[in-house]
């Protein structure tokens, strides 16, 4: 199979939508099963109660929120570098999701900071930086809404994308370059998790419902920004699938 030719729009619109059910359904199911088992299986914590269990939608949302910038940016330079249409729009199509999970993280943050510290917010170094991660979000979103000429538009947006990359690893060690409020990490990859199984359970299962929901939500959009950028062309004049 030519893999290639998937990066014309007009090639990518009609496959984009046949693949959108096979992430959304994955994903509602994901959904389900893992706030399942984070609010009905998972034990209590001794110290924190059940406030805790806004993790299971926290950490996931935090992740995404600087997982899809990067991806965002990745694409944003594709398209900027080889003048790749269908890289640009993707990243446009990025930047929505990763802001709505950067804010819902921010958001979980605060509510779960209010019984552990006392506090709805403090201005510690990844709190901080996640905030700024959303700025950068709208930043792209605003930046690109304000110039007509859609290259002109990815050209700026993709600037400003990769620049901000150098807040994400900040968000990332910022609990261990500073002394801050904020936990350290409770999963590593070359240690043993800090936290029971069926905790680590469901976070894993609602992290893979979010990746899944992402890509399902970003391919709707996409195929709308194909819409709206390829209204004259004569393929979809002549009807796309």
């Amino acid at each position: 199979m030519n893999w290639y030719k998937y990066a014309s729009p007009a090639a990518f619109y009609p496959l984009a939508g046949k693949m959108v059910p096979w992430f959304a359904i994955p994903a509602a199911i994901l959904f389900a099963l893992g706030l399942y088992i984070g609010f009905f299986v998972a034990p209590t914590d001794f110290q924190q109660g059940d406030a805790y269990r806004i993790m299971f939608i926290h950490v996931p949302a935090a992740w995404m929120g600087m997982f899809l910038y990067v991806l965002m940016a990745f694409y944003a330079g594709i398209g900027w570098a080889f003048n790749a249409r269908l890289s640009s729009m993707m990243a446009s199509s990025l930047a929505i999701t990763g802001a709505l999970f950067t804010l819902l993280s921010l958001v979980t943050g605060s509510l779960w900071g209010k019984p552990t510290w006392g506090t709805w917010w403090v201005w510690d170094a990844r709190m901080t930086s996640t905030l700024i991660l959303l700025f950068l979000y709208v930043g792209f979103i605003s930046l690109q809404a304000a110039i007509d000429d859609p290259r002109r538009a990815d050209r700026a947006g993709a600037v400003l994308a990769i620049v901000g990359v150098i807040n994400v690893p900040i968000i990332y060690f910022s609990v261990q370059w500073w002394n801050t409020l904020h936990q350290g990490a409770t999963i590593r990859i070359l240690n043993k998790p800090t936290v029971a199984p069926p905790m680590l359970a469901a976070m894993l299962i609602l992290l893979a419902a979010c990746w899944l929901y992402s890509v399902a939500v970003v391919l709707i959009r996409l195929r709308c920004i194909i819409l709206e950028r390829e209204q004259n062309a004569v393929w979809l004049a002549e009807g796309a699938a």
